[in-house]
C-alpha cells in the first residue's frame, strides 16, 4: 500500500488511539478473559467467547493503526500549494445548477468528516477537484448525476 497523508492532528489522533488500545484496552480484555476462565468450562462460556472476540478486534485495530502510522506522511500547512486544489486545501465552490455556495476541505480518507464539510481525497467530488485552479469549471459524476461547480477560492482551512 502507498503513503497516507495526514495532518499532525490526524496523526496524533491515530497514535493516541493505538496507545490507548495497547495500554488500556489490552489490560481490560485480559482481565475479562481471566475472569471468564475462572468461571469454568470454556466450551460453553459466553463471557469467554465475547472477551476473545473483543481481543481479536482490538489486536486487529492495533495492526491496522500500526500500518497506517508507518505509511503516514505529515502535511504541514506551509507545504500546501494554494495554486491548485490539493489535499489540505479548503475549496469554495459555486454550484452552477443551483447557484449555491459550498465549502469543502480536502482531507485524507482517514481524517475526513463530512459533518464538518471535510471530504476524503478518494471521494468522487475530491477526485474531480484535485489539481484544478481557481475559476476552473468542473463536472463531476456522482451516483445522483452530474455536479457542475466553479471553483471560486482555494485557501487553507
Amino acid at each position: 500500500m502507498g503513503q497516507i497523508y495526514l495532518t499532525q492532528q490526524g496523526y496524533d489522533k491515530l497514535l493516541h488511539e493505538m496507545e490507548y488500545l495497547r495500554n488500556v484496552k489490552r489490560r481490560e480484555i485480559s482481565k475479562r478473559i481471566e475472569e471468564a476462565r475462572a468461571m469454568g468450562d470454556l466450551s460453553e462460556n459466553a463471557e469467554y467467547d465475547a472477551a476473545k472476540d473483543a481481543q481479536a478486534r482490538v489486536e486487529g485495530r492495533i495492526i491496522e493503526l500500526q500500518d497506517k502510522l508507518s505509511r503516514a506522511v505529515i502535511i504541514s500547512k506551509s507545504e500546501v500549494n494554494l495554486e491548485k486544489v490539493s489535499i489540505g486545501t479548503k475549496v469554495t465552490l459555486k454550484d452552477l445548477n443551483s447557484g449555491g455556495l459550498l465549502d469543502y476541505t480536502i482531507m485524507s480518507d482517514e481524517e475526513a468528516d463530512f459533518s464538518r464539510s471535510e471530504i476524503g481525497v478518494s471521494s468522487p467530488i475530491a477526485r474531480g477537484l484535485l489539481g484544478k485552479k481557481e475559476s476552473d469549471t468542473v463536472e463531476i459524476t456522482v451516483p445522483k448525476g452530474i455536479l457542475k461547480y466553479q471553483i471560486l477560492k482555494i485557501a487553507l482551512p
